[in-house]
């Protein structure tokens, strides 16, 4: 069977781009908004020692603050305005999402359709600015008392620094947040993904000469980087395939008779996707298993004492431990967030309310328990899958040492980003298809 992305390619006109103004106006904007952030992570913010900074990120690359700086396209290691990039937001809108889960006011709030949606977002907004601004101060006064090879990373420490550098790293986040919001809205695709979808490609030219320099100096075999590169492209298969799978759940809607017209009577699918938590289970788990090696270096823990030998020795990159650790918290979120998002009771409610029922299936509970069951068994699929995708880097690091870190969260982001915006796009081409068709049927009506 053919995808839904080759479906609609098969019904697009190739010329249809060429005429699509409105698509090439938004997608020139989507563009010059990225420009823009790129441009942004390359501002520092003054008082820091950029020679110090360096040292200590290079010592931190495999921590969380290495895991941000992803997500941030280096503007974290270069401590520019936007060293904190998306993140809270990003953090924000989970908490509320969960928050929406567990509160009746706020779930109440979600049901309210448009206005209810406002409000969230507002929500969402408010809690933006408070985690900026305690985590721009939590990062300044760590900054304070970062010590290198070269000296401190904060040559004149004081309440002065700490002040601007919380505001402007609370602004930055903030214009990121608008940025955003414009690019959906006036550009093509999830603005908040595409800008974590062009933090991360930023990195690939330079992995790649890294990977290549090392082959050169005979670092790493040929044969080992042919090899990397043959599990890249099969792992990059792996998870568009798993991205796109689905269950498709049959739903039936009864005829009903007004007047001598005959409704209803037509069947439709409701889709169950392999994956529905997404990647947040993976950057949870990664987020706070690294959290621990995090502290020791930002903290400026002693590096010789038991706790953090343990700490090292155990729980860094490659250890058993480690790898079970994240495998467990990877599936245990993947369960958690599914049942977040998804609420099995809610989608009963809407069939029966619309008349709808899953054939062989009692409308009510009886379907509520039919569609968990199908969820849970998709669920435990979704979550292996996951599991093994963001383990097998961990696993060629720890066998082969490869420098070449390939991270599988900053993967399933970049391929997920990119199959949700050509499905934007080849919408909106089949759109303007359907428009000129439209038109030409009216004109040829007139005639």
């Amino acid at each position: 069977m053919a995808s839904a992305a080759e479906q609609l390619a098969s019904n697009i006109n190739l010329g249809t781009f060429g005429k699509a103004t409105e698509l090439k106006q938004r997608i020139m904007f989507t563009l010059l908004a990225l420009i823009v952030y790129r441009l942004g992570t390359y501002i520092p913010v003054p008082g820091i020692d950029p020679v110090v900074l360096e040292e200590f990120f290079q010592q931190q690359s495999r921590g969380v603050l290495g895991m941000v700086d992803i997500f941030a396209g280096g503007a974290l290691s270069r401590m520019t305005i936007f060293a904190l990039s998306i993140m809270p937001y990003i953090s924000s809108s989970i908490i509320v999402q969960l928050m929406t889960a567990v509160l009746p006011q706020l779930e109440a709030m979600k049901k309210e359709g448009e206005a209810g949606r406002a409000k969230l977002n507002q929500y969402t907004r408010y809690l933006t600015v408070i985690l900026a601004l305690i985590q721009s101060y939590a990062l300044a006064t760590g900054l304070e008392h970062m010590m290198g090879p070269s000296g401190p990373a904060v040559p004149e420490a004081g309440l002065l620094f700490r002040l601007t550098t919380t505001i402007t790293l609370t602004a930055g986040t903030m214009f990121l947040m608008w940025l955003g919001e414009q690019i959906t809205s006036r550009g093509i695709g999830n603005g908040t993904s595409l800008i974590i979808f062009s933090s991360i490609v930023a990195r690939i030219p330079f992995s790649i000469a890294n990977a290549l320099e090392l082959g050169r100096t005979g670092a790493l075999s040929a044969g080992l980087i042919i090899l990397l590169i043959i599990i890249i492209l099969a792992v990059i298969y792996f998870v568009v395939f798993m991205e796109r799978a689905q269950r498709r759940v049959l739903v039936q809607y009864p005829k009903r008779q007004v007047g001598n017209k005959v409704y209803g009577g037509e069947a439709s699918h409701l889709p169950l996707k392999l994956n529905s938590s997404g990647v947040i289970p993976a950057i949870f788990s990664s987020s706070l298993l690294l959290l621990p090696l995090t502290a020791i270096g930002f903290l400026g823990a002693d590096a010789s004492s038991p706790w953090a030998q343990w700490i090292s020795q155990y729980l860094g990159h490659g250890s058993p431990l480690f790898m079970f650790l994240y495998a467990a918290l990877i599936i245990f979120f993947s369960f958690f967030y599914t049942a977040v998002v998804f609420n099995p009771k809610d989608t009963a409610d809407n069939l029966k309310k619309y008349g709808g029922f899953i054939p062989g299936i009692r409308p009510g509970n009886n379907t509520a328990d039919y569609l968990d069951h199908i969820l849970t068994r998709l669920t435990v699929l979704g979550a292996i899958y996951m599991a093994i995708v963001c383990l097998l880097p961990e696993f060629l690091t720890a066998e082969f040492s490869i420098p070449f870190y390939f991270g599988g969260t900053s993967l399933l982001i970049v391929v997920s980003v990119t199959m949700d915006t050509v499905a934007r796009i080849q919408s909106q081409l089949l759109a303007h298809q359907y428009e000129g068709l439209i038109k030409k049927a009216n004109l040829k009506g007139k005639r």
